[in-house]
């Protein structure tokens, strides 16, 4: 492996109106390396590649790329001079073909016109080098989202690429999805490109990584070979705390000391055609419920008709101990519960408001438009939650689409729990974000828990499910298998159910 820095950055500063985003980063990237850069939501790792790549500009700090000076003046201008950039949300046009996607905006001509043999040609030929083999001809939008990402990654290196950064680019794949984009990662390793790999997913960082580089609240922690990293020491570096004390104080503080509590709510027979078969589940005060199962087992399915998102076909919805009609939503707030739903981007936040009026909006729903909430009690409801939940913003009246992911996610739990609900649903509210959030998260759910809440808890990290939930109902394939609690719960019961043994 070539030991010659590719990319150095140098004592890399930015400021932001009341942030400071990067004080003296330095970075290194090395040619036929992969990458790592790690951090919590907001720790700088965006601002330092939006500054590599002229998205933001450089305070203060230096920047070579193969020993030359460089300062990118724009992400067009970044990709002349070597730097590609493959994000989250694959940016290509669904309604070209995946040729047309490859070569848009440069062409090659013939006579004047476009030559779509040439184009068609050089594009198979290069993705038959990331052994990708596809019909180039087809529209972009026909293939699935792991395929986009390759063609992004294949239009980066065909305009010479000499450094790829790839930001969260496993978040919407499967696991063979992303074994697939390793392989494609490891090739271009050997041939001298330097990776960049921006993830909030640990034990992919291990898959494929040779060095990992760790920022916390806008500075250098450091710069570890991967192999010489244990994980533990990994996320304590990430979060600044024992990341094993941290756990251990979630399970101590969910010991189940009263196994006779209230039922607040209890869905009986219920089910919404299409979406869930008929269950039969209660959910009970001062517990946090796991609703457990693969993806599409049925789980937010299950959430969002007690919520009244999904129209209740069969069956009763009973609200301590009274039959209850959930037509919509609004019948579920005024009765009591909250809902964070799985996709926070489209139906979480709202971009272009502030934190202020994001998290008064559920509760200015829950009064009506009769009982409108002054300005004045807005801003005390925002600053109790921002303190609360720890939201890391210079002004209540940032837009929210500014904040990073995790604290985007906390407002959206500051925006229900500001409704005071008796059942909070959390559906996935840890996706997306950092080590040291997921844990501050995780602690809260127990937390509200034990002051009298009940909570309903939905994610695909079967660990965290483990360490935060009491008692478990698990899914499969839109039905309820079963229910498991306090010392049945482990990740091989919930398997064993699933495969088919309640």
């Amino acid at each position: 492996m070539a030991i010659e820095p590719l990319l150095t950055m140098r004592k890399i500063c930015k400021d932001f109106p009341g942030v400071k985003a990067l004080t003296d980063v330095n970075f290194t990237l090395r040619a036929g390396e992969i990458h790592a850069l790690l951090g919590e939501n907001g720790a700088g790792k965006s601002t330092l590649i939006k500054v590599l790549t002229g998205v933001e500009k450089l305070d203060d700090g230096q920047i070579e790329l193969n020993g030359e000076g460089i300062l990118a003046k724009n992400p067009k201008h970044a990709q002349a001079l070597g730097i590609s950039t493959v994000y989250q949300e694959v940016n290509l046009c669904a309604n070209l073909s995946v040729a047309e996607n490859i070569f848009i905006g440069r062409e090659p001509k013939k006579n004047g016109l476009i030559d779509w043999k040439t184009i068609n040609t050089r594009t198979k030929e290069l993705l038959k080098k990331l052994n990708i083999d596809i019909d180039v001809s087809q529209i972009l939008g026909q293939y699935s989202v792991a395929i986009q990402q390759m063609i992004a990654i294949a239009r980066a290196i065909d305009i010479d690429a000499k450094v790829l950064i790839l930001d969260e680019p496993t978040s919407s794949l499967d696991t063979t999805e992303c074994e697939k984009l390793f392989a494609v990662m490891r090739q271009l390793r050997s041939e001298g490109i330097g990776i960049v790999f921006v993830t909030h997913f640990l034990d992919q960082v291990y898959a494929v990584s040779d060095r990992i580089t760790i920022l916390r609240n806008g500075q250098l922690v450091g710069e570890f070979l991967a192999e010489k990293l244990p994980k533990i020491e990994l996320i304590g570096k990430m979060i600044g705390k024992d990341y094993d004390t941290l756990s251990q104080t979630i399970k101590n503080s969910n010991d189940d000391k009263n196994t006779d509590k209230k039922i607040f709510l209890r869905a009986e027979k219920a089910s919404s055609i299409g979406n869930i078969e008929a269950f039969t589940l209660d959910i009970k005060k001062s517990e946090v419920l796991g609703l457990a199962g693969l993806l599409g087992s049925g789980r937010s399915e299950t959430a969002r008709v007690i919520f009244g998102a999904d129209k209740l076909s069969t069956g009763e919805i009973v609200i301590n101990g009274k039959k209850e009609t959930l037509n919509r939503p609004l019948d579920a707030i005024k009765k009591g519960i909250a809902y964070c739903p799985e996709d926070r981007k489209t139906d979480g936040i709202l971009g272009n408001l502030s934190i202020r009026e994001n998290i008064i909006l559920a509760l200015q729903a829950k009064y009506g438009l009769f009982k409108f909430i002054g300005h004045k009690e807005q801003e005390e409801i925002a600053d109790r939650y921002i303190k609360l939940l720890e939201i890391k913003t210079p002004s209540r009246e940032q837009l929210i689409k500014n904040l990073s992911g995790g604290n985007q996610q906390k407002v959206i739990l500051a925006r229900w729990l500001a409704t005071n609900p008796d059942l909070l649903i959390l559906d996935e509210p840890t996706r997306g974000i950092d080590v040291g959030t997921k844990a501050e998260i995780q602690k809260l759910v127990v937390q509200l828990a034990d002051e009298g809440m009940a909570v309903i808890f939905i994610s695909s990290e079967m660990d965290e499910m483990i360490r935060c939930c009491s008692r478990m109902a698990v899914f499969s394939e839109k039905q309820k298998l079963g229910e498991i609690q306090g010392d049945e719960i482990s990740e091989q019961e919930i398997m064993k159910m699933i495969a088919g043994g309640k």
